[in-house]
């Protein structure tokens, strides 16, 4: 089947909404990044899509995962090859928007089998079987060594940039994305360019999300995972909980689709979990 919807993109020329990125992540949808206590931000974000989506979606449908851009990679973006000599030529990315793809996953039986890891499991479940059906390697934000550099790849393929608490933010859905994982392709897919992205935060005189956090966590160019997860792991963060990080609900950018709080309670008590 793989081979057969490869074919089928030289003829098809498609367009799809694309999401944004976020760091490597577990189950904390979007949280800043976590390999170190206090952190460096940076960067500029470029953007394009494949030509063809329907090579992705006649096996993975959208209310599972976006289409989160795609790239040709070159030797600095540190992509595996299959094999020696045998390099992936075209990286799709897929994550989740927003809140909309929270429901197929919480009528998942990972979501209710009470094992750990629900999230990283139920997206290896089906971003695998994709992989399987198109001739694909996946690749994913979690479960390393290895350990992927998604932010790398987020910003050569999505129109997203560095926001000054470390995530990175999209034109449309804010700081409200993440990464799940990731399709290589031997063959080198055509993709439609969308340009440079301009960083929105650029913009944004008052940067409300660097004075939100009631620990003061964030500062410009870093953050200190330490104060963050102590106050999580203590007895007074029940907003952070329910409605998410409030550095992330202050920014001025929000998601057509919101975060329920089922999911906002899911993704905090997660990353409060790992770090503790």
């Amino acid at each position: 089947m793989g081979d057969a919807l490869l074919r089928r993109s030289a003829r098809k020329r498609l367009a799809r909404p694309r999401c944004g990125g976020q760091r490597q992540a577990r189950e904390r949808d979007g949280s800043p990044p976590t390999t170190g206590r206090v952190l460096e931000v940076s960067g500029r974000a470029m953007a394009a899509t494949l030509m063809d989506p329907s090579i992705i979606t006649a096996v993975l449908p959208a209310d599972t995962f976006a289409l989160c851009g795609a790239f040709h990679p070159d030797m600095e973006d540190h992509v595996p090859g299959v094999a020696a000599n045998d390099p992936i030529r075209t990286l799709v990315l897929l994550g989740w928007t927003g809140g909309r793809q929270w429901p197929a996953f919480a009528a998942s039986a990972e979501a209710r089998d009470g094992e750990r890891h629900p999230l990283d499991r139920w997206s290896r479940r089906l971003i695998d079987a994709a992989a399987s059906r198109l001739n694909a390697v996946a690749f994913y934000p979690f479960g390393g060594p290895p350990h992927h550099d998604f932010q790398r790849w987020a910003m050569r393929a999505g129109p997203v940039a560095r926001s000054p608490i470390g995530l990175l933010i999209h034109p449309t859905w804010g700081l409200w994305h993440a990464y799940r994982g990731a399709l290589g392709f031997r063959q080198r897919l055509p993709l439609v360019p969308t340009g440079e992205a301009p960083n929105p935060c650029d913009q944004c005189a008052g940067k409300p999300c660097l004075a939100a956090c009631p620990v003061g966590a964030f500062t410009p160019g870093s953050y200190d995972v330490d104060a963050c997860t102590g106050y999580l792991q203590g007895n007074g963060a029940a907003d952070c909980f329910m409605g998410g990080c409030l550095a992330r609900r202050a920014c001025p950018i929000r998601p057509p689709t919101a975060y329920s709080a089922d999911q906002s309670v899911f993704h905090m008590n997660a990353f409060a979990l790992r770090q503790g």
